[in-house]
């Protein structure tokens, strides 16, 4: 974005999601000129910072302090200062707070800037071996209230779906999806651009069979194949039973 040097400006940066050297030239550009550094994780970030020789201030922005701290930033932007937002990893606003401010900014008359980088989404489903012409991201699924209305509802949804998954739920997820959506092709992909970084692919009952005994760690992301046409009119019509 050009933009006068005198308007503040909100800047999305994108940073690795595992590689440290997945950063581009201008992200570390902005986050060393930015007046302030709003990080959901200000501890992770500063071992960026740290690793690239970025002295700069930090602030705290998260789920839990949102509402308090937006007001006080879109204030700061209005005074003409330039605020470097990022997430734990990858690109803000992606299932993350960031998308909070973003809001309140435009409301504010604020340009908003994307500094283009890292997406564990879109590095999942390129990796896949699914298609990738047409996708749907549904960030994490319900843990427990309407998880049986959202699954039903991707049960017939024909675009490659991708979801975020914590480890110590993956099995129960992948026995729902199947439960739900069948034996369905699928991609779990784990530490992404990190030591471990691996990619099971399968049919979902075989990867539960792959994963059976075993202790499930880092960050994940599921990438399943859509449900086919046949299957999409089979299921039309079908009305839903009684939220559990």
């Amino acid at each position: 974005m050009q933009a006068d040097e005198d308007n503040g400006i909100l800047f999305l940066v994108s940073t690795p999601i595992g590689n440290l050297e997945d950063i581009s030239l201008r992200a570390l550009r902005i986050l060393k000129e930015a007046d302030l550094i709003a990080a959901e994780d200000t501890r992770r970030t500063g071992r960026l910072l740290k690793h690239y020789e970025i002295d700069n201030t930090q602030t705290s922005y998260h789920d839990h302090n949102k509402q308090r701290k937006t007001p006080s930033l879109v204030s700061r932007l209005k005074e003409g200062e330039r605020v470097a937002v990022v997430t734990d990893a990858g690109t803000p606003g992606v299932s993350d707070p960031a998308y909070y401010l973003v809001r309140a900014a435009i409301n504010a008359g604020i340009p908003v800037s994307p500094v283009p980088g890292p997406s564990a989404v879109i590095a999942a489903l390129v990796s896949a071996g699914l298609p990738t012409d047409s996708f749907i991201f549904d960030g994490f699924l319900p843990v427990k209230k309407k998880r049986r209305k959202k699954l039903r509802s991707l049960s017939r949804e024909r675009r490659t779906i991708v979801l975020y998954e914590s480890p110590h739920r993956l099995l129960r997820t992948l026995g729902d999806i199947r439960e739900f959506l069948g034996d369905r092709e699928c991609c779990i992909c784990r530490e992404i651009t990190k030591k471990f970084e691996e990619f099971l692919r399968g049919n979902i009952s075989e990867l539960q069979n792959k994963l059976a005994g075993r202790t499930i760690k880092g960050e994940i992301v599921l990438v399943i194949k859509g449900a086919a046409e046949k299957n999409v009119q089979e299921k039309k019509g079908t009305p839903d039973s009684p939220e559990n």
